[in-house]
């Protein structure tokens, strides 16, 4: 008798290091690990696998529903950072992605301008849409307020959506929800900036762990140790990162950073040299651009400091 052997395809829905929680395309969850051979081959990240991976199984015992993963599809995107661990190495924060939410706030944890921006050129990076939710809208006085009107108009102006929410009154959050519907979205942000309080309003039986912000550091404490996956009850599906204090970007050059910036890539044609860097070169399109206030200053400073930390490529 002749057995053929039908490839099992199923996606990643939360990593643990070692071991896999993946749902095949009947909806069965399983435990899987990866099979010997994929550990080494052309894996450059310190993760192989990331959540929202599309993998092909092999049975591994059924009584113990686990499995081997034996092959890994290719993305059709992702976002990476810098290992935590190994500033040589890079970490596949998630995969296959619609979008990507990112929590920020102006107040108890401030979200740095640079970080935003940081967060941002990863998206454009790899063609993943962007959104900007601020959040803590409740404990916002007019200096906070003032701010944020002047970054909606930034981001709005360079085609970002821009959100004011609050966890505490629930302003937003059916805005959000429109959102992410029938959407794969990537959710990141500092620790304390209100990412799992959010996901726990929409799966209030999860129970995430919160935390308050340190008082004598003001920064959030992680409180999400595993990327996981979530299904939406009103469609669509959510990734939740652990949260994120520094955000390392991989895999691009100082002569191609300022294409990650969509205000700069639209004036590039107009400096007179191909590898110019928008510092001291003559005849340069972006610093004519920033003159004629086609390109905000703020975002000009922080397109330099990403440019000065640009010292080496991870690959």
């Amino acid at each position: 008798m002749c057995y053929i052997f039908v490839p099992l395809k199923a996606l990643i829905y939360k990593s643990t290091g070692s071991w896999y929680i993946v749902e095949t395309e009947t909806g069965k969850r399983m435990n899987a690990r990866i099979k010997g051979v994929l550990k080494m081959d052309k894996i450059t990240s310190t993760n192989p696998i990331a959540v929202g991976d599309t993998v092909e199984l092999e049975i591994e015992d059924e009584l113990e529903n686990t499995a081997i993963i034996s092959k890994i599809y290719d993305r059709n995107n992702y976002v990476a950072r810098v290992s935590p661990h190994n500033k040589h190495q890079h970490h596949i924060v998630a995969s296959n992605l619609d979008q990507s939410l990112l929590f920020a706030t102006l107040k108890n944890p401030k979200t740095s301008q640079g970080f935003i921006d940081r967060f941002l050129v990863a998206c454009e990076m790899h063609h993943v849409p962007a959104i900007i939710a601020f959040n803590k809208a409740d404990i916002y006085e007019e200096k906070e307020l003032e701010r944020f009107i002047d970054l909606k108009k930034m981001y709005n102006d360079i085609g970002y959506t821009v959100l004011l929410v609050s966890m505490e009154t629930e302003d937003g959050i059916d805005i959000l929800k429109t959102v992410l519907k029938d959407k794969t979205t990537l959710l990141s942000g500092h620790s304390g900036t209100g990412k799992s309080t959010f996901i726990n309003k929409l799966f209030p039986e999860l129970d995430l762990r919160t935390t308050e912000v340190s008082d004598w550091s003001g920064k959030g404490m992680h409180t999400t140790t595993f990327a996981e996956m979530f299904d939406l009850p009103f469609g669509g599906k959510i990734i939740d990162t652990p949260g994120i204090r520094e955000l390392g970007l991989v895999d691009v050059t100082k002569q191609e950073l300022s294409g990650y910036f969509p205000e700069m890539k639209r004036h590039l044609n107009n400096c007179k040299f191909n590898n110019c860097l928008h510092i001291n070169e003559l005849t340069c399109g972006i610093k004519q651009a920033i003159g004629n206030n086609e390109i905000s200053f703020d975002r000009y400073q922080s397109y330099y400091n990403i440019l000065e930390s640009l010292n080496e490529i991870i690959r």
